[in-house]
């Protein structure tokens, strides 16, 4: 027997008894005529006591033991002497009787601890060794709670596990597609799926009314600190439901998984902003609703004032960080370097500070009087000690930016509390968006996305305007998932890959499979997916999901563990009919 009991178990009632546990050497402490080591499962940790006076032998044996040796020991459990409140097993200890090492280990190149020494690409090199780390191994655990958990909410929902194939065709969803070669069909490939989207909607075909997968999807895109090429989904899809229907359910989802999860209750019901008020407001489809800041339209009270920057833009914006107006000059010019750094890209950041004693001070004085800064100030509800920061330019462009302000001045500001859930449903989205360097309209989600019923009128006449049957659930400025309507209805379909650019030849190789479907009694269908990692990382507090990904890959799509990609050997080349250019 290896172990009676995990190194995460024993308490004071355990006193007295035998024990056997098996784990690895967090680390070791000789003082002289008592020796101390501390041994760590996936658990939690055991001290175990070596006494040079009861049994010298087995002290000197400990002694020469290092870190990340797997040990096995056999003791009796005694009170400890100098108690470790910060650790569950912090009351007893282990007085060894026998000791087996099950295993040697090289000295790690980092140290196995909480607050490592080992920077963040030889972490990834030895995955396996930062695994071993408490914070990394409960940022899975709360991974597996979750998708355990979403498995239980579901299934009581009614929701069927269905899995769907990962070798498909290649289709045009977004994303560029991973493709694999065939090797019995020469010089045809595979694509691995962007998303199970065709398939979820076939299921409803075939009368699969609630299914869901959690499920690996592959895009090949830039990568970041919450993109993968390869990340999971929660995927779902329902018939004979609308909107509504879909909202409430993974609204009732979320829910569940805070409050199963992490104990937190959200709000009864999701606030609800259309697409066109996430921009206005915040120049996000995905805005943090934890604080407020939102954007001022302030047109009308700084042009005509022959300040060009304001009187060429088309908007100028504002945002109010209250309180602020003794920001420092040297403190000002950091945020204006840091709106103008290429990530940003804008050109320069306008300041008005509302003193104290009533006046106005702002880095365009001698443009504006104290009447016109008094007037900025009254637009943006502007009280005395508060300060307006002011970006201008093109409307896209300016959004972004003061977008990105905002949430900068959210985390100096100490605003965006990991520990506060603010889930905000975004619906209304455009059905389409214009790409200059094709010239021709794109689906903003995809191309099976349903148009609002009311304004199927507009798509022959001004197709830009025609809002989709959309939604997206964000959080803390996070995506946690989105999804539609869907089309299913042959016709509308068809139309809708005429105004992506489709040739009918086209459609029909691409999707001639799911428009024949369509002609079969295709029923009223909708869905959602949400990425599992994203959600996730979101509980956790986390700004990056790869700590909740067991191996991940790095910003060049790698994984420096295993060195993959590599190339293939000229024989693999061969049988699959493949040549480098």
């Amino acid at each position: 027997m290896y172990r009676s009991h995990t190194c995460g178990e024993l308490r004071p009632s355990h006193i007295g008894q035998t024990v056997t546990l098996s784990g690895w050497l967090q680390k070791s402490r000789d003082l002289g005529g008592m020796t101390f080591i501390d041994l760590r499962d996936r658990y939690g940790i055991t001290q175990l006591a070596f006494n040079m006076e009861e049994n010298a032998a087995i002290c000197q044996e400990a002694r020469k033991l290092g870190r990340e040796f797997v040990l096995k020991i056999e003791g009796e459990v005694i009170e400890r002497s100098s108690k470790n409140k910060n650790i569950p097993t912090g009351e007893i200890e282990i007085k060894v009787a026998k000791i087996t090492v099950l295993n040697g280990s090289k000295t790690p190149p980092f140290t196995i601890e909480d607050e490592t020494d080992g920077g963040e690409e030889i972490r990834a090199q030895y995955r396996y060794l930062d695994l071993r780390r408490t914070t990394i191994r409960e940022k899975l655990l709360l991974r597996n709670k979750v998708a355990l958990e979403t498995r239980k909410y579901l299934d009581s929902q009614e929701f069927i596990d269905v899995e769907t194939p990962v070798l498909i065709k290649s289709t045009p969803e977004g994303a560029r597609d991973f493709v694999v070669p065939s090797r019995m069909n020469e010089g045809q490939f595979y694509a691995l799926p962007q998303s199970p989207q065709t398939f979820k909607q076939l299921l409803m075909v075939s009368g699969f009314d609630r299914y869901y997968q959690i499920v690996k999807c592959f895009r090949d895109e830039d990568l970041r600190a919450d993109r993968q090429p390869e990340f999971t989904q929660i995927d779902c899809e329902m018939a004979f439901v609308e909107q509504e229907d879909i909202l409430n359910t993974f609204e009732g989802m979320i829910q569940h998984l805070f409050r199963e999860v992490r104990g937190v209750e959200l709000d009864a019901k999701f606030p609800r902003m259309t697409y066109a008020e996430a921009m206005e407001k915040y120049g996000s489809d995905k805005p943090d609703i934890r604080f407020a800041l939102e954007f001022v339209n302030m047109n009308d009270v700084t042009k005509g004032k022959n300040f060009g920057i304001f009187d060429d833009a088309e908007l100028v914006l504002a945002i109010n960080a209250h309180d602020c107006a003794g920001y420092t000059r040297k403190q000002l010019d950091k945020l204006t370097d840091w709106v103008r750094r290429p990530q940003i890209g804008a050109k320069g950041l306008i300041y008005l500070k509302c003193n104290e004693d009533g006046t106005f001070k702002s880095s365009v004085d001698k443009f504006y009087s104290q009447e016109d800064l008094a007037e900025w100030a009254k637009t943006a509800n502007a009280k005395a000690g508060d300060l307006l920061l002011l970006l201008s330019g093109d409307t896209d462009k300016v959004r972004k930016q003061m977008n990105e302000l905002r949430l900068h001045m959210g985390d100096e500001l100490g605003l965006r509390n990991p520990n506060v859930f603010k889930p905000l449903w975004v619906i209304d989205f455009p059905l389409l968006e214009w790409d200059e360097d094709s010239n021709r309209y794109h689906a903003m989600h995809h191309p099976f996305t349903s148009p609002k019923p009311e304004d199927m009128d507009l798509i022959d006449t001004d197709p830009g305007k025609v809002r989709a049957n959309a939604y997206d659930l964000a959080m803390n400025g996070v995506e946690l998932g989105g999804g539609s309507i869907r089309i299913h209805d042959r016709d509308v379909q068809s139309r809708m890959f005429d105004l992506l650019g489709f040739s009918k030849e086209e459609a029909e190789a691409q999707f001639g499979f799911l428009l024949s479907a369509f002609e079969y009694g295709a029923p009223p269908h909708g869905g959602l997916a949400f990425g599992l990692d994203r959600l996730v990382a979101t509980m956790g507090g986390s700004d990056s999901i790869r700590d909740y990904i067991a191996f991940p890959k790095n910003n060049s799509g790698r994984d420096v563990m295993i060195d993959a990609p590599s190339p293939l050997n000229d024989e693999q080349m061969d049988e699959l009919g493949l040549r480098l250019r």
